[in-house]
C-alpha cells in the first residue's frame, strides 16, 4: 500500500496514520477545520482500559480491589442493551491496554496517583474503576496534542487542514480517491485506499455537544457511494450538557464523583426510574430526564454537586470549573441547569473487525464506522478506546496487503429529493421533535414526510453539510421506523418492551 487517504483529524484519524507508518506508507489525512476541532480534542471524559498491575481497579465497588477484562466486556454488552457484537467487544477490551502503553510512548501523560501509579477513576455502568484522565477533565485534549504533534513532525504524513471530504470517488466499484472541497475550489485526490474517520453527527438535533464540523459528512458520502450502513438508530444523547448556548457537556465523571440530578422541586428523581440512579446507563438516564420533564412539566432539571466541596471540584474538574465560571455559575453553590442533548452515534458505517466496509478500498474507524462494540447503547470512556484499537487494526490490515473483501446482507432503501430547499434548522427542529429519545409511528411518519419533501445543494461546504445532515436524519428516521422495539438509546412509546434475545442489526444501503 502506497498512498492512504485519511478522512478527519481526531484520535481515530492520526492513530490510523501513525499506526500506518510502520509499514513505511505515505498517508494524508484531511481533517475538516483544524485539528483541534475534533470532537476529540473537546472529549472531558476519559479512556476506558483494564491494565495491568497493582493499580488495576483500585477502588472497585466489587471490594476486590481488582479488575478484569471480562469484566470490561460485561460491563460494555450490558450498557449495549444485547445488541453489541461480543467478538468486536472482546478485541476492544483485550487490546485496551497495549494502545494505552502506546500513546504513553508518543507522549501522552495520564494523571496519577501520589505514589506515581497511573490514576483509574469509575463512571456510570462500570462495575471497577478503570478510567484514565489527563488534566482532570481535558483527556481528549491531552491525547490529541501529543498525536498531532507526532504526526506533523513525522515526513510521511501530510496534513491537509480546512479541507473538505466533499465524496468517495469510485471505479467498478472500488474507492479510489476523494473530492475533497478546499478553500472553495474542488479536485480530485487519488489513493490507494481511504479511512474515514470523520465523527459524527450531532449536527442533526438542536441540542448536541458534537464540534460544528459534525455535519456526518462521512456516512453520507459512504452511502452515495455505495457501502453499507448499520444501526443507525441508536443515537446516545448525553445526560448533562449545560442548558446555555453551545452546550458545553458535564462530564459523566461528575456523576461518577457523587454529583445527583434534581428537578426545579430540589427532588431527587433518578431512583424512581432505575436502581442505579444517577450511575445508570446513559441512554437510562438521558431518557430518564425527558419523561421526568414530560411528567412534571418542567424545562430543565439541575446538576447539584456542591457536596463535593470546592477544593475538591476545583482539582478534579479543573475545565469544568472554568466552563461554568464562564456561563455564569459557580458550581461550588450553584446548581447547574442540564440537558440531554446529541453526542454519540453507535451507528455508522457497517465494517468489519479490520474497519473494512463493505465497498472495496473504503475503511472506517472510530463514531463514523458501526463494529458493533457499542450496540443499542455506548459504554462511557469506550469511544476514544474505539478510536485507539480499529484505527490500529485498520492500519494492520492495510499493511498486510490484499484479502478477501467482507460482505454484508443488506436492505435496500430509495431515497429522492422532495420540491423545497432544506433548511438546517428545520431538519434538526424535525428530529429533535420526532426522532430523539422518544420516539412513536405516527412521529416518526410525520419526520420521514417532512424530511421527504425537502432538497439538498450540493455547492459551498455550508450547502454540502447540510445535504449530509439532510440524507443522515432520513437515514436515521428510516431506521427507527424499522426498529419496532425499544433497546438501549432507541425508544418507542408504542413498542416499549426489549424483545428476548440479542437484537439484529438494521443494515441499510443505497437502492440506486
Amino acid at each position: 500500500m502506497n498512498s492512504v487517504l485519511v478522512i478527519g483529524g481526531g484520535i481515530a484519524g492520526l492513530y490510523t496514520a501513525l499506526e500506518l507508518r510502520r509499514s513505511d506508507t505515505h498517508v494524508t489525512v484531511l481533517a475538516k477545520g483544524t485539528l483541534a476541532e475534533s470532537s476529540t480534542w473537546h472529549a472531558q471524559g476519559g479512556i476506558a482500559a483494564v491494565l495491568p498491575g497493582p493499580h488495576a481497579g483500585v477502588g472497585s465497588p466489587t471490594g476486590h480491589g481488582q479488575d478484569s477484562v471480562e469484566s470490561h466486556v460485561a460491563d460494555t454488552i450490558a450498557a449495549g442493551a444485547g445488541h453489541c457484537d461480543e467478538p468486536a467487544v472482546r478485541i476492544l477490551c483485550s487490546e485496551a491496554a497495549a494502545h494505552i502503553e502506546r500513546l504513553g510512548a508518543l507522549g501522552t501523560l495520564f494523571d496519577r496517583t501520589a505514589d506515581g501509579s497511573l490514576a483509574v477513576g469509575r463512571e456510570a455502568a462500570h462495575a471497577a474503576s478503570r478510567i484514565l484522565h489527563i488534566g482532570g477533565d481535558a483527556t481528549g485534549e491531552g491525547i490529541a496534542a501529543p498525536l498531532i504533534r507526532a504526526a506533523r513532525k513525522d515526513p510521511g504524513i501530510s496534513v491537509q487542514e480546512h479541507s473538505f471530504a466533499a465524496d468517495l470517488a469510485t471505479r467498478n466499484g472500488e474507492v479510489t480517491g476523494v473530492v475533497v472541497l478546499r478553500h472553495g475550489e474542488q479536485q480530485m485526490v487519488p489513493a490507494d485506499a481511504v479511512v474515514l474517520a470523520s465523527g459524527g453527527a450531532g449536527g442533526i438535533f438542536q441540542h448536541s455537544t458534537n464540534p460544528s464540523v459534525a455535519t456526518g459528512d462521512g456516512v453520507a458520502a459512504a452511502w452515495r457511494a455505495g457501502a453499507a450502513v448499520a444501526d443507525l438508530e441508536f443515537f446516545q444523547f448525553h445526560p448533562t450538557a449545560l442548558n446555555v448556548p453551545g452546550h458545553p457537556l458535564i462530564s459523566e465523571a461528575v456523576r461518577g464523583e457523587g454529583a445527583v440530578l434534581l428537578d426545579a422541586a430540589g427532588r431527587r428523581f433518578m431512583t424512581d426510574y432505575h436502581p442505579g440512579g444517577e450511575l445508570a446507563p446513559r441512554d437510562v438516564v438521558s431518557r430518564s430526564i425527558a419523561l421526568h420533564l414530560a411528567r412534571t412539566g418542567g424545562q430543565e432539571v439541575f446538576l447539584d454537586a456542591t457536596s463535593l466541596g470546592s477544593d475538591y471540584l476545583a482539582r478534579r474538574f479543573p475545565t469544568l470549573t472554568a466552563v461554568t465560571g464562564q456561563a455564569g455559575f459557580d458550581w461550588t453553590r450553584d446548581l447547574l441547569p442540564v440537558v440531554p442533548a446529541a453526542h454519540y452515534w453507535m451507528g455508522g458505517v457497517w465494517t468489519d473487525t479490520h474497519g473494512r466496509t463493505s465497498l472495496p478500498g473504503l475503511y472506517a474507524v472510530g463514531e463514523v464506522a458501526r463494529t458493533g462494540v457499542h450496540g443499542a447503547n455506548r459504554l462511557a470512556s469506550n469511544s476514544l478506546l474505539e478510536g485507539l484499537v480499529f484505527g490500529a487494526r485498520a492500519a494492520a490490515a492495510l499493511a498486510a496487503g490484499p484479502a478477501e473483501w467482507p460482505t454484508v446482507e443488506a436492505d435496500a432503501v430509495e431515497l429522492a429529493d422532495g420540491p423545497m430547499q432544506a433548511v438546517r434548522g428545520d431538519v434538526q427542529r424535525v428530529m429533535s421533535e420526532h426522532v430523539s429519545l422518544v420516539r412513536e409511528d405516527s412521529g416518526l411518519r410525520i419526520a420521514a414526510k417532512q424530511l421527504a419533501e425537502w432538497r439538498s445543494a450540493e455547492g459551498s461546504r455550508a450547502e454540502r453539510e447540510d445535504a449530509n445532515l439532510l440524507l443522515c436524519s432520513r437515514l436515521m428516521a428510516a431506521a427507527a421506523f424499522r426498529r419496532r422495539e425499544s433497546r438501549g438509546a432507541h425508544y418507542r412509546v408504542d413498542f416499549p418492551a426489549m424483545t428476548e434475545g440479542p437484537g439484529s442489526p438494521t443494515i441499510l444501503r443505497s437502492a440506486s
